[in-house]
């Protein structure tokens, strides 16, 4: 495919070949230019929705808070990034090394620069908005590169500009406020491939050998070392950005292995590539072993063993293979048999590993099957959005990419193909061929992997565009000339290339919600986060500062941009008055973030467990020794693991390190419970299904109300905290709601059996089986399935609006049957529980043995919402009594005195009855100091009186009472790190 232009013999127009001519070879970088120019366009269409008036952050993913904090952290203690994290996974604190890398020092640098020095914190936040959209722009630079190499000019500036316009999640994480470090992965990736692809061609033309490096024919030898050598800096560079791409050498590992027995068997010397290999792979070896700040081989997402230890095997095993050919033709032995003895050495090198280094083998054979390989994902990783295969793979790829994935096939074929047409192979042919199999399999693997599949797809179809244009003799490149002499079959060819390319991404046959500018122009702020923000700044404002809980004066200790070495054993040890706070890992980042609060879990899904083992727990008494056994150090499970019995063990070292504070949402209510459930035992359908409920037991859709209205569910933590308001527990209670975010509603509906919305096939087999319409459906393994078989079809579902949820209860195969509704997010805090004790002297006979003291007070929340507490305790013979009440009457204590600004205040004083409503009973009041509460005093000697006792009609909120606030961003709502909701 030339690029050269035809020389005009006209002396009088001896400058147009010269001007040609220099277009010709330059033409390329003003068409780069702009295609990168309209890929940051494109990402920073929605800036002004990040951008807020109070200059407080608004960003896009749950991880682009905690990139922000490292990124504050590390403009504080520039050049330096964060060794070790003590605001996130109380009671241990966390090494967080995969964030504060590279990509954040670079952020942060042009942040200096910008700020000559002092960046103030907007001018910070401006810049690591739009260097986001920036570094995808520079991708552009290394794909076209690849692409010419792969299939000239043309086919370079055919993979930008595919690079450009599709439409999936390599454009989504590049966005503007999708502050991640997917962006600077993909970019540093593709210089690393290029990088390995020049010092591979460079060993090809200058074939180092053994014997020039034994004579020290450095003159030979210089430039593919050098060449080698960058492309180990490029590796190296995109593993300081990213620790986990350690998956990177080990792709490169495949090829280096693959090569060098093509090399050999076809009689070329395996020396030229095992050069570049050994060089290239050696500089991340020592360049990552001076990065170590974890000194452990069982951990991707840290800078430890594991990545120097996997450069040098690959270097290592580069030598090996070349040293082994060299034997294998001092013994003749026929080459044909030498890629079957590397690979039997392979095996029997993982048999090695799995006996003398087991930590080494089970994480790369781990990350193999859940990264690379979609073989063996784990139960708990599939909770997590991003984390989940593709349901539809190939419904997947043409969403991701159009119809470029399926010619990027054809391309691959295309360079396989090559030697069998006698055409020239290159190592750097193999090199993509491996990497793009790697990336296709990760994409099929996990959804998140498809923003590296972009660079495969287009760099390959360089290839596939270059060979329909060599096949049909498309050079239309050659000036005036040589496009009169192109047929009109040349034309069609190439009008049907440009339509299977661009076509599926352009209007009018891409939706316009489709193109990469409108998907783009709709993205805006993670809506969690946005709407956890009013209760993680009040948690900020009125709780005590960790280190100075109970009057303690140790927050000085735990500076939120101090820096803390790795602890030794990997615990930290915190100060007195320290604390943490329980929620589900979602909602770390935004605590530590927002709030400037320790959460006990968060996205690196550090404590997920333990979360789950006391939201799940069935009642107060197991929801306190989970809490217990925390503070002691442990990892309390489900009751299928660890019994009461189990937990009060654990709990006996129990230490200071507590958590005083508890935060639950409506997602956590609903949608992500059955993701909550999947971290212990019991599983999701012992919550949902009614203990005397027998399996395969027939049901019909009227009878869902009766039967699955008092479920386990109802019995955990989770739900007694968030929608019981703590009713009827002793050391819980609500201090703040969300005013601003609207309610939620959480409804359990079950999928039923409604001929008219199925197929008639599916009629046919599910009469065939006993079904009746109204009839409540089993499914098994996500199937349909005869009655009795599997599980019974009922799920929590997240958050609805009105709307849908009327449509939900209307709709032909769901049928509501329960529902209730509550604040989007509540924040609730363990206290000691005041006690109640007194004795109620009956002068008239009017109780019986075993009857019930109740104390009850009015509270109102900040939201303005009222609602009654409720306690209960059965006299003794005696007529005594005591109880534990966890809310006070008054407000005495704030955060100077070490303790919490309650924003929910008792209306009056506590109301204790004795007796039927309606009848003659004793009624007392009582007042109860918050310090009695926080401290766990007793209040006696309460005295009763005779009287008529009131009868009283408790009324639930329905959901009609509810007003959902509904008006989110489009793409706005999901983030792929958060806990997936069915």
């Amino acid at each position: 495919m030339s690029t050269d232009t035809e020389h005009v013999e006209d002396e009088g127009a001896e400058t147009a070949p010269s001007f040609l001519e220099t277009w010709a070879d330059w033409y390329h970088i003003p068409v780069i230019g702009a295609v990168m120019l309209f890929m940051f366009w494109v990402r920073t269409q929605s800036y002004g929705r990040f951008v807020t008036e109070d200059g407080t952050p608004a960003l896009g993913g749950v991880d682009s808070w905690y990139h922000w904090r490292t990124i504050e952290w590390t403009a504080e203690n520039y050049p330096n990034t964060m060794p070790y994290e003590i605001w996130t996974g109380f009671p241990t604190g966390n090494y967080v090394g995969q964030f504060g890398t590279l990509f954040d020092q670079i952020i942060v640098t042009i942040a200096m620069i910008v700020g000559l020095g002092d960046p103030s914190t907007s001018t910070l936040y401006t810049v690591a908005l739009l260097t986001v959209p920036a570094m995808a722009a520079l991708v552009a630079i290394p794909v076209f590169y690849i692409g010419r190499r792969l299939g000239g000019t043309v086919g370079g500036l055919v993979s930008v500009v595919i690079l450009a316009l599709v439409p999936g999640s390599f454009l989504y994480r590049t966005t503007v406020g999708q502050l991640q470090h997917h962006v600077a992965e993909v970019l540093f990736m593709a210089i690393a491939v290029l990088s390995m692809m020049v010092a591979l061609r460079v060993a090809e033309r200058e074939q180092p050998i053994y014997e020039l490096v034994v004579d020290k024919d450095w003159e030979t030898l210089r430039e593919p070392a050098k060449y080698s050598a960058l492309a180990g800096v490029a590796l190296s560079l995109y593993l300081w950005v990213w620790p986990p791409g350690v998956v990177l050498i080990g792709i490169f590992g495949v090829f280096f292995a693959i090569q060098l027995c093509l090399d050999y068997v076809r009689g070329v010397s395996p020396d030229h590539v095992a050069f570049v290999g050994a060089i290239s792979m050696a500089v991340p070896a020592v360049f990552m072993l001076v990065m170590i700040e974890e000194v452990a081989l069982s951990s991707t997402t840290s800078f430890g063993l594991l990545q120097p230890t996997a450069a040098l095997l690959v270097a290592i095993g580069c030598v090996f293979m070349a040293w082994l050919a060299r034997e294998w033709n001092n013994r003749n032995v026929d080459r044909r048999y030498y890629p079957a003895a590397i690979a039997g050495l392979i095996v029997a090198a993982f048999g090695v590993m799995w006996l003398v280094l087991p930590d080494l083998y089970s994480t790369l054979v781990g990350n193999l099957t859940s990264r690379l390989l979609p073989l063996d994902p784990s139960d708990t990783a599939l909770t997590v959005s991003e984390a989940q295969s593709p349901a539809d793979f190939t419904s997947h790829v043409f969403n991701e990419f159009g119809a470029a994935f399926y010619t990027m096939l054809a391309g691959l074929a295309l360079l396989v193909a090559r030697p069998l047409f006698g055409r020239e192979y290159r190592a750097e042919y193999t090199l993509i061929i491996v990497w793009s199999a790697f990336l296709i399999s990760m994409a099929a693997t996990q959804l998140r992997f498809a923003y590296y599949l972009v660079l495969a797809v287009a760099v390959v179809n360089a290839v596939f565009v270059a060979d329909v244009v060599r096949i049909f003799n498309l050079d239309i490149s050659g000036g005036i000339d040589s496009l009169r002499q192109v047929e009109t079959y040349q034309i069609i060819v190439l009008l049907m290339v440009v339509l299977l390319l661009f076509a599926p991404l352009l209007p009018p046959i891409a939706a316009d919600t489709d193109t990469a500018w409108n998907r783009s122009e709709n993205v805006g702020p993670h809506n969690e986060a946005m709407v956890w923000e009013e209760s993680n700044h009040w948690l900020a404002d009125n709780t005590p500062e960790p280190g100075n809980w109970g009057g303690a004066d140790n927050a000085d200790k735990l500076e939120y941009d101090g820096t803390y070495a790795y602890p030794d054993g990997g615990d930290y040890d915190y100060p007195e008055g320290t604390y943490g706070v329980m929620s589900w890992w979602d909602y770390g980042h935004l605590i530590t973030t927002q709030g400037e609060r320790i959460p006990h879990s968060n996205p690196f899904q550090q404590n997920a467990r333990s979360s789950s083992a006391f939201l799940t727990a069935e009642s107060e008494t197991r929801g306190e020794l989970v809490l217990d056994a925390i503070a002691a150090g442990e990892s309390p499970r489900g009751t299928d693991v660890h019994t009461n019995e189990d937990l009060e063990a654990m709990a006996e070292d129990a230490t200071h390190e507590e958590l005083r504070y508890v935060m639950i949402d409506h997602s956590m209510a609903g949608g992500k419970f059955p993701a909550i459930t999947q971290w212990t035992g019991p599983g999701y359908t012992h919550y949902m299904t009614p203990a005397d409920y027998q399996p395969g037991q027939p049901l019909a859709s009227d009878e869902l109300a009766e039967t699955f209205g008092d479920v386990p569910y109802h019995d955990t933590m989770l739900s007694q905290l968030y929608f019981d308001d703590a009713a009827g527990m002793e050391h819980y209670r609500v201090v703040h709601e969300n005013e601003g975010a609207g309610m939620a509603i959480f409804a359990s509906y079950a999928q039923v059996f409604a001929a008219e919305a199925f197929p008639e096939q599916t009629v046919q087999q599910l009469e065939a089986w006993g079904y009746e319409d109204g009839d409540v459906l089993y499914v098994q393994d996500g199937e349909l399935a005869p009655p009795g078989e599997g599980q019974l079809a009922i799920q929590v579902n997240q958050r609805v609006g009105q709307e849908q949820l009327f449509q939900l209860e209307q709709g032909p195969t769901t049928e509501l049957f329960d529902a209730r509704s509550a604040a989007a997010v509540k924040t609730f805090e363990r206290v000691e529980g005041a006690t109640l004790t007194g004795t109620v002297e009956d002068d008239g006979d009017l109780l019986e043995a075993n009857d019930t003291v109740t104390a009850e007070v009015e509270l109102e929340t900040n939201a303005g919402r009222s609602f009654n507490y409720t306690q209960e305790a059965d006299l003794a013979e005696d007529g005594s009594f005591e109880l534990t009440v966890p809310y006070a009457t008054n407000d005495e204590l704030g955060v100077e005195d070490g303790y919490t600004n309650s924003s929910v205040e008792a209306v009056g004083d506590y109301t204790l009855t004795v007796g039927e409503p309606g009848e003659q009973g004793y009624e007392a009041e009582t007042a109860v100091p918050e310090t009695a509460v926080v401290q766990g005093e007793t209040i006696d000697e309460i005295a009763f009186e005779q009287v008529e006792l009131e009868d009283t009609e408790e009324t639930e909120a329905q959901p009609d009472d509810v007003a959902v606030d509904d008006d989110t961003v489009e793409d706005g709502g999901s983030e792929d790190n958060d806990t997936a909701e069915p």
